[in-house]
């Protein structure tokens, strides 16, 4: 054997061996990507139940009562956020009884009927 003459076989294996570690490397990239877009949609929806509820107590200090809708949270306070993006249940059981608030992650795909 020539030891000049290059041996056809290694350098595939080396070039299979860098894009499989590429395709892992990408595959744990995307991976963490997804968890932390995961992460920040439930700090969305939780910064949007403390600013609604926030503002919910502001009115009933400043006014003597709790909104009976967000409708009147929009107009007069200032709350707005992505309504497809979230659906908001606001329900008001009385002037001066704290309002049930729970927000949840509107995950219905565009097209969809």
């Amino acid at each position: 054997m020539n030891r000049f003459q290059k041996n056809s076989s290694r350098p595939m294996l080396r070039n299979f061996l860098y894009i499989f570690f590429f395709c892992g490397i990408i595959c744990i990239f995307l991976s963490g990507l997804s968890s932390v877009s995961r992460i920040t949609s439930s700090n969305e929806e939780e910064s949007l139940k403390k600013s609604i509820l926030q503002s919910a107590v502001h009115c009933y200090a400043t006014q003597g009562f709790y909104p009976d809708s967000m409708d009147y949270l929009e107009e007069n306070y200032g709350i707005s956020y992505d309504k497809e993006k979230y659906l908001v249940s606001y329900e008001a059981f009385g002037s001066n009884m704290m309002p049930d608030i729970t927000v949840f992650s509107n995950n219905s795909k565009k097209g969809e009927n």
